[in-house]
Order: structure tokens, then sequence, then C-alpha cells
């Protein structure tokens, strides 16, 4: 255990002897020892991390760690690209459903042609629906992994990121038609999105 020095006493010294000059701090007459006493004791040097000034009334709750692992995780770039390739693929699905069924299926009666018949009609369904739902889908995932990456690498949440994404989608569409195509669905998505995302932050 380590005991620190007993403070003199100014009466036990002569009086005939000149004391130094007093540099003696708060606690302790060495300025080492009473800045070690300070940084323990008091509050002036220390940085606290917990400090919560509120906004608001009423209780303010402190987030545990798990609950920023999670939130951490539901704004992630893979979590939002999942959540837009399972949303796109509904509504891809609930679309391609509408457009086969509102197709009309009548065959020609004076060609050698039968009709269909409703399994052939439900697979043909089937099949429209998966086709939209995984062309939504991964136009959903693209879009919103470009748009998260961009968003991350600007430190900006703007109107830019989704007109940069919607571009980028659009190009990478598009370049299976062909180097024309890919210019034009970039040029379109862009725009498509730049309206969709001043509507939704102006409306």
């Amino acid at each position: 255990m380590i005991v620190l020095p007993k403070p003199p006493n100014p009466e036990d010294q002569p009086s005939g002897t000149q004391q130094p000059p007093s540099t003696s701090g708060i606690f302790f007459p060495n300025a080492d020892l009473d800045e070690v006493a300070r940084h323990f004791i008091g509050n002036n040097f220390r940085f606290r991390e917990n400090i919560i000034i509120p906004k608001m009334y009423g209780v303010v709750q402190i987030k545990t760690n798990e609950e920023k692992l999670v939130e951490a995780a539901f704004e992630s770039c893979a979590f939002k690209s999942l959540m837009s390739c399972v949303m796109g693929y509904g509504l891809g699905a609930a679309i391609g459903l509408f457009s086969s069924s509102v197709n009309p299926n009548i065959a020609d009666p004076l060609a050698a042609e039968k009709q269909q018949t409703a399994r052939e009609i439900f697979r043909e369904m089937r099949a429209a629906t998966h086709s939209y739902g995984k062309n939504f889908a991964v136009i959903g995932a693209v879009f919103a992994a470009v748009e998260c990456v961009i968003e991350s690498k600007r430190g900006v949440s703007d109107w830019r990121n989704g007109t940069y994404a919607g571009a980028v989608t659009g190009g990478l569409i598009g370049l299976r038609a062909g180097v024309k195509a890919g210019i034009v669905g970039a040029a379109g998505f862009a725009a498509f999105s730049t309206v969709i995302d001043y509507y939704m932050r102006h409306r």
C-alpha cells in the first residue's frame, strides 16, 4: 500500500527561514500529486460517453449494446437489400398474377386448336407470376444495395442517392439488350427515381 506524503505544516518550520514560493495545489503541495488527485477525485479531465441531454420531457431511455447491434443490423446494406428483394418479389408476383388473369386465352374457332385446360391456364399464370416476381426482386435488391452504398460513401441522405442508384440499376438492366438500351434505361430509371424521391420527401 502506497502512502502519500503528509503535507508540511507551516508552524513547524523556523520563523527565520525563507519559505519558497508556494506552488501547492488543491489537495497536495506537490504539483504532480495534485494532478493525480484531481484526475481521480475531480471530474474535470474525464470524458463521459453516457451523458445524455434530454430534448423532450419524460424518461430518457439509454440503448443497450444489444439494441445498438440490432439497430445496426437493420440499417445495414445487406438487410435493406434483402428486404427490397422480398418486397420486390411480392409486388412483381402480384403484377404478374393480375396481368396473366386479364390476358385473353381464346383459341381461334376456325383453327384446329383445342381450348386450354384449367391446369394449363394455372401453369401459365404461375410461370408469369414467378417471372414478374423474379425481375422485380432483382431490380429491388440491386437498387437498394447501390443506394445504400452510395449513401454510406457520401454520408448524406438526399435525392441524389436515389438518382445515382436509379441510373446504375437502369444501366445494368438495359445493358443486357445493348449499350444504347443501357443508356436509355439508366436515364429513364434515374428520372423515375428522382420524381418518386422528390414526391416522397415533399408531400
